[in-house]
């Protein structure tokens, strides 16, 4: 959408509102959300008179007029501005209320403040309804400024700062409005599994899923408990079931009754049932079980090794290459030893794929929905992004609109390394190494996006060396139909390729690159059976709100990070 457009879809939206309207209860609440009063157009002011309920966290508090009265800055989480709320002492203890952290609910009068407060609104409280104490010397967060590393140490409780509270109506929007671009333009949801067999990118580096090391720990206790049958019991179990054979035969030798041969029969059963059972927990050995030398995943829940998914790629292909048009957005993993401002092992990715499509329809849906997500974030989440760049990030606001209205550059990856050797050769220095057949280092990235060209950058046609097995051939056979979306602050946002649909050359990249072909058959019969030409990318979701947010570290921008050490709560 234009900015001119985005203008004058909000000058209708304000224009729709009418400012004599009440004030509505949620819908599932019995009290006012905080945005519905102080994000009007006119502050609330037009709310003067009304009587509503009100429920939040109080951000400050101070008592005024020698304990006579109080204010306190109350905030829902609706958004970011707060609602001033003042309460008479005869009301309620106002020692109780102006502690950080506090959580009120009040009952009151709107009022229109004295002129000069920088309030348009203000809460007159006629009655306090609920109060959630807080011992301001435990309170772990107070309203002084924290750092971000702090925040870190008390996950359940730092979505109560303005900050993380931002971060999360911001990562809230960009959610919203990945789904809105691609219901748009007909794609499906899939949910793809959380649990696979496949690596995606053959790097190796999955968490693996397995029950052996449980159910051998459970094993060796029950073995202490309950010792497994010695030889004498089998033999004795043994000898006991010869015996209630030789009465079954006698009997029927004798010419016996029905139910008396039937009995017997009866009792041979279950001491044969007993010698079963008695043998089966004679050969329970302690340890994860194993055979020929190695783990035996047979014995597995899965019966066959499976890992946390790094990717839903490979898996949403089976529905691109039946329904066409379809993306999946989940949590993905990755058991990587890395401790930098850029990784984590649980992350979110949006990856969509279409069929009847190739490199060129991939880098224009990628640069579609980047656009797309940056217009919400300036129509949808202004004041959120305002917050930022008053506190983080001074550019962040002006970047969005940068690459919302400008079209992204194009170069082939080898474009790219020719443009980083003349920057070397004019003095710039990386610290990797510059030469046909790298992977671009993060460095080099931000180099292109950044400084060369100061907008978003699309590098295409990589060497295969470098990309995954699934990525098409080209015709000079040394590079794939790969490419990567580049955009400052983060570097690369998206990758993504043109899928080989190939079935003979697929095959052979699968084992150039050392896999076994057994777990990617299934994946094969896509090219056997109705082979189409289709791509996708994947988008990382955090890195998406790093470069709209300008925070710094990834493991601000996810409400719970995991990563080396750390998986707290």
């Amino acid at each position: 959408m234009a900015e001119t457009d985005q203008v004058a879809a909000s000058a209708d939206r304000l224009a729709a509102m009418n400012l004599s309207d009440s004030v509505q209860n949620h819908a599932f609440s019995d009290r006012v959300l905080i945005l519905s009063i102080v994000g009007r157009p006119d502050g609330g002011a037009g709310l003067a008179g009304q009587r509503v309920r009100a429920g939040g966290w109080v951000k400050t508090g101070r008592e005024q007029g020698k304990g006579t009265f109080a204010f306190l800055e109350l905030n829902d989480g609706s958004c970011p501005a707060n609602l001033q709320v003042i309460v008479d002492a005869g009301v309620a203890v106002l020692s109780k209320l102006v502690a950080t952290g506090t959580c009120v609910v009040v009952d009151g009068i709107l009022k229109v403040p004295p002129e000069g407060t920088k309030q348009r609104i203000e809460l007159r409280v006629e009655s306090v309804v609920h109060i959630g104490e807080v011992d301001p010397a435990k309170y772990p967060i107070p309203k002084t400024k924290l750092t971000l590393e702090f925040l870190r140490d008390h996950l359940h409780l730092r979505s109560r700062t303005n900050t993380i509270a931002a971060i999360a109506r911001i990562r809230n929007a960009l959610a919203f409005a990945t789904h809105s671009f691609f219901q748009e333009h007909h794609f499906l949801y899939v949910h793809t599994p959380i649990i696979t067999t496949s690596d995606c990118e053959g790097a190796g580096e999955m968490f693996q899923v397995t029950t052996l090391i449980s159910e051998a720990e459970k094993l060796e206790k029950d073995l202490i408990k309950n010792p497994p049958p010695s030889e004498s019991d089998i033999e004795a179990a043994r000898q006991l079931v010869t015996e209630r054979g030789v009465a079954v035969k006698q009997l029927k030798d004798a010419k016996a009754s029905k139910a008396d041969i039937s009995a017997s029969v009866v009792e041979l059963n279950k001491v044969k049932e007993s010698l079963s059972k008695l043998e089966e927990r004679s050969k329970l050995k302690p340890g994860i079980p194993q055979k020929d030398g190695k783990i035996d995943y047979t014995q597995d829940f899965f019966a066959r090794q499976a890992f946390l998914t790094v990717s839903g790629q490979l898996q949403v292909e089976t529905y691109a290459c039946a329904v066409s048009n379809v993306y999946t957005f989940g949590p993905t993993f990755r058991a990587e030893q890395s401790h930098t401002s850029r990784h984590l092992a649980e992350f979110w990715m949006v990856e969509p794929e279409i069929a009847f499509a190739d490199l060129q329809d991939d880098m224009n849906c990628a640069e579609a929905y980047v656009k797309y997500m940056c217009n919400w974030l300036l129509e949808k989440c202004l004041d959120d992004m305002e917050f930022m760049a008053k506190n983080y990030d001074k550019g962040c606001i002006d970047r969005l609109r940068m690459v919302a209205l400008t079209p992204f550059v194009r170069i082939s990856y080898t474009e790219a390394v020719e443009l980083l050797e003349e920057a070397v050769k004019g003095g710039k220095k990386f610290e990797n190494a510059v030469e046909w057949g790298i992977d671009l280092a993060s460095e080099h990235e931000r180099y292109l996006t950044e400084v060369k060209f100061q907008k978003p950058v699309i590098v295409y046609n990589y060497p295969k060396g470098i990309k995954a097995f699934y990525m098409r051939l080209n015709d000079d056979l040394k590079t794939v139909a790969a490419m990567d979306v580049l955009v400052p602050k983060v570097g690369e946002l998206i990758g993504g390729s043109q899928r080989e649909e190939r079935y003979e050359v697929i095959r052979e990249r699968i084992m150039e690159m050392g896999l076994p072909l057994e777990p990617y058959e299934w994946y094969l019969d896509l090219r056997r059976y109705g082979t189409v030409k289709h791509c996708g990318f994947g988008l990382g979701f955090e890195r998406m709100i790093l470069f709209a947010t300008g925070i710094d570290n990834i493991r601000d921008v996810i409400p719970f990070p995991r990563y080396p050490g750390r998986a707290d709560l």
